[in-house]
């Protein structure tokens, strides 16, 4: 069975696709910057402000972690806002250019 062949330049010019690789550049990036910002409050406040991290919050619990079990709950939201603005945004956008290439 032969494979079908398609124009990637043409689709890589194409507005629909440019306005879905910025969306998802822009979306992505952002989003790392933040997430790499927050991983990297941990080592740093618990290197330079330890007495920040050893306040306790919760019984034996102290605030270094809780910051860093946070982190997991940080992880799981971004991903689920990504999966809610990916189903919303980007996919109509995918669909809208498929349905214009007719692919």
């Amino acid at each position: 069975m032969a494979e079908r062949q398609y124009d990637w330049k043409a689709i890589a010019k194409n507005p629909k696709f440019v306005e879905l690789h910025h969306k998802k550049t822009a979306f992505l990036f952002g989003w790392w910057i933040f997430s790499c910002v927050y991983y990297f409050l941990l080592p740093i406040g618990a290197a330079y402000t330890p007495g920040i991290f050893k306040v306790k919050m919760i019984g034996v619990i102290n605030f270094g972690y809780i910051f860093a079990l946070s982190q997991f709950f940080v992880s799981w939201g971004i991903a689920l806002y990504y999966s809610h603005v990916a189903n919303k945004d980007f996919d109509r956008l995918t669909r809208e250019l498929i349905d214009e290439l007719h692919l």
